[in-house]
């Protein structure tokens, strides 16, 4: 008889730690969370609004750790808080730099103007953009690169797993406003791999929410729409020429220029991954 309900409860351990169950499980958590919270959100302004989404990404990274941790039954390095703020400051500044420079290039080829927006009160536009990418940057890194990616590389490795990751996130994105299959595909491909690209590289996924803060918050914060999603900002952007070169109406997300300079960050960093990888196999302890 014991042996029976050993036998019943090694196999309902199994099931809970099977990478597709423990993934879906955690993610369904997070989404649930995150819509409590924007309802709450969507009825309040300012720092009140920022606090609440604050609180949002504590209880989802606390689902996170939970799932992995008596779901999946491992350790969650990824989520430490050694280094946690430098880690962030340093993805930060890699999604500073990308956007920059993206916007500057679209720019010099006479693809985007902007205005000072007269009207705009800063303080407002500051709160309101910090949060919706604070937001988006948690929720979505603890998903895509936290559950899914570390899911399907338990499964079938790392690059099945970016490509996968990847092309969920452009299908994800698919249902915004001026969406196309052109901006589901830039995405994937200037989302989907650099921030798989620098989850892999770093290890961490403060570093994947950090550069993932600084581009849809300077994006706001520039007046630019974030994946078609339009919001004031401290300028008026008016777009110039090619749909191809300014993104149109969905935003610098829908731009080639973006998608070759996000290429140009994602290979150096999965260089740096794989020659981790190949240092790190080469220490392992040799079996006897």
């Amino acid at each position: 008889m014991s042996l029976q309900n050993g036998g019943k409860l090694s196999a309902w351990s199994s099931f809970w730690r099977f990478p597709i169950v423990w993934m879906l499980v955690g993610a369904i958590g997070i989404v649930l969370i995150d819509t409590l919270f924007r309802q709450l959100t969507e009825r309040v302004d300012g720092v009140i609004s920022l606090v609440l989404t604050l609180v949002m990404g504590l209880l989802a990274i606390l689902v996170y750790k939970l799932t992995l941790t008596y779901l999946a039954r491992r350790v969650t390095p990824e989520i430490a808080r050694q280094r946690a703020g430098i880690e962030a400051l340093l993805g930060v500044l890699t999604g500073t730099i990308f956007i920059a420079g993206s916007v500057f290039i679209i720019m010099a080829l006479g693809g985007y103007s902007f205005q000072w927006a007269s009207s705009a009160n800063a303080g407002t536009v500051l709160l309101s953009s910090i949060g919706a990418a604070l937001g988006a940057a948690m929720v979505e890194e603890l998903i895509f690169r936290g559950l899914m990616l570390q899911a399907i590389d338990r499964l079938g490795g790392k690059p099945l797993a970016l490509a996968v990751t990847s092309l969920f996130f452009g299908i994800a994105h698919l249902s915004n406003p001026g969406a196309t299959l052109w901006s589901a595909f830039a995405i994937a491909l200037e989302a989907g791999v650099l921030l798989g690209a620098a989850f892999l590289w770093r290890r961490n996924l403060w570093f994947a929410m950090g550069l993932h803060f600084a581009w849809n918050a300077i994006e706001g914060v520039l007046g630019i729409p974030v994946s078609g999603h339009s919001a004031p900002g401290l300028f008026t952007v008016e777009a110039n020429g090619a749909t191809l070169l300014t993104g149109g109406d969905f935003g610098l997300e829908g731009s080639i220029v973006s998608v070759v300079v996000s290429l140009l960050f994602s290979i150096p960093m999965l260089i740096g991954a794989a020659r981790y990888r190949r240092v790190e196999a080469r220490n392992l302890p040799v079996s006897k």
